[in-house]
C-alpha cells in the first residue's frame, strides 16, 4: 500500500487507472482493496492459476532480475530497495527502450498518448 500511494502521490493520475496484479492475498485483502478505491483505481485481477493474465507484470520483474539484481550483491534490505528504485525509475521508466511500445521508453509513450487524446 505504501507503494502504491507513493505512485499517485508522485505521478498524480487523473482518471481511469487500472492496477493489475494476481491473487495473492496481499493484494486480495480488504485493506488493500480499500485503499484503491479511496485513490480511486480500479482492482483488476488475473484468473487464479493463468500467468498470462499478468504477462506485462512478469515481463517488468524478468528485465529487473536480468538485467539488474541478478548481477549485484547487495549488504542490506534498503540497498536492494534505492537500487530497484533507481533501476526503475530513471532507466526502466525513462531510457529503457521498450519493443512493444515501437522502442520508445514507456514516459515517451505516455508523452505521445496524452498528445493524441
Amino acid at each position: 500500500m505504501r507503494a502504491i500511494r507513493l505512485a499517485v502521490s508522485k505521478r498524480e493520475p487523473l482518471t481511469g487507472v487500472i492496477f493489475h496484479s494476481d491473487q495473492g492475498a496481499q493484494y486480495t485483502s480488504e485493506a488493500f482493496q480499500d485503499c484503491l478505491r479511496e485513490l480511486g483505481i480500479q482492482a483488476s485481477m488475473s484468473r487464479a492459476g493463468n500467468c498470462l493474465d499478468n504477462a506485462v507484470t512478469e515481463r517488468v520483474f524478468r528485465s529487473l532480475k536480468s538485467e539488474r539484481v541478478n548481477y549485484r550483491r547487495y549488504q542490506t534490505r534498503q540497498q536492494a530497495k534505492a537500487d530497484i528504485i533507481d533501476y526503475i525509475e530513471p532507466f526502466y521508466n525513462q531510457k529503457r527502450r521498450h519493443h512493444k511500445l515501437g522502442n520508445i521508453s514507456p514516459v515517451e509513450y505516455e508523452m505521445k498518448l496524452m498528445k493524441s487524446a
